[in-house]
């Protein structure tokens, strides 16, 4: 059974590494990515996912749950590492970090690992640029039972630490998934599936429209929207009426608008 070790300097290759994991580049290169905090590792260790290095600070107050994640990570052969809170962080890039950080394999990001009839709801985004957003939309999927986030295109890294802390745990339950465009419509249209885009071009209310299961809601780009010819491949367009000055929503707001008339309709 592997052992939990002290480490106290800076210079130490392993809190380096651990650093490194805050750059998608080096994220990419390792395959792996950092998620902090008790909450979020409680969720993944329950969605089955253990962290391999399990960075706790000294100090910290005592909880039954980070004893229950160290005892899972040390049976399972990872690794605990216990630093000062100044020492962790430097890993987080936090001044004020959580008393607990762990590093992850990252996911299967294909479209071959999802199964579109496990879920009446998916959600796709694409160019989402911000962080935040995305992992707003992977908490509104999680909430409201999609199947998970199918990022098109060049969007934001969904294993940053900023994406990651944004999804408040759901990146551990939804399906993330990276394509193109001319990946994505060809593997859509090989099954069952309704592509419904957010949209002011031909498009109808939001509410009552005709969704059907599987339903891929799809919002575009947070300040260019989709583009036309994406909207022009969609099975239907809906429009969120905008009563002030605004003329359109937030995208992740927007995606967790839709996503709830939808669940209503398909409920019924």
């Amino acid at each position: 059974m592997a052992q939990r070790r002290q480490i106290t300097g800076f210079s130490n290759p392993t809190v380096k590494f651990l650093r490194s994991l805050r750059d998608k580049k080096h994220r990419k290169a390792a395959g792996q990515f950092l998620a902090e905090g008790l909450r979020l590792l409680t969720d993944a260790r329950e969605c089955g996912h253990l962290p391999l290095i399990l960075a706790m600070a000294t100090g910290r107050d005592p909880h039954p749950l980070l004893d229950a994640l160290e005892a899972d990570v040390l049976a399972a052969g990872g690794e605990v590492l216990e630093m000062a809170p100044d020492l962790l962080s430097k890993i987080t890039g936090k001044d004020n970090p959580q008393a607990v950080c762990g590093v992850f394999d990252e996911f299967d990001t294909s479209l071959a690992g999802i199964n579109r009839s496990a879920a009446k709801i998916w959600l796709v985004a694409q160019a989402l640029r911000d962080p935040g957003n995305l992992g707003t939309m992977l908490r509104t999927g999680d909430a409201v039972g999609a199947g998970g986030l199918i990022l098109i295109d060049d969007c934001a890294d969904p294993f940053s630490a900023e994406a990651v802390r944004a999804s408040m745990g759901a990146v551990f339950t939804q399906k993330v998934v990276q394509a193109r465009w001319e990946e994505f419509l060809p593997w859509l249209r090989s099954g069952p599936g309704q592509l419904v885009a957010a949209s002011l071009r031909d498009a109808v209310d939001y509410r009552g429209a005709p969704y059907a299961a599987p339903c891929f809601l799809m919002v575009g780009n947070e300040s260019r929207g989709l583009p036309e010819v994406y909207e022009a491949a969609c099975d239907l367009r809906v429009t969120m009426p905008m009563k002030g000055r605004a003329d359109s929503l937030n995208a992740a707001v927007a995606g967790a608008v839709l996503a709830y008339e939808a669940l209503a309709h398909l409920d019924r």
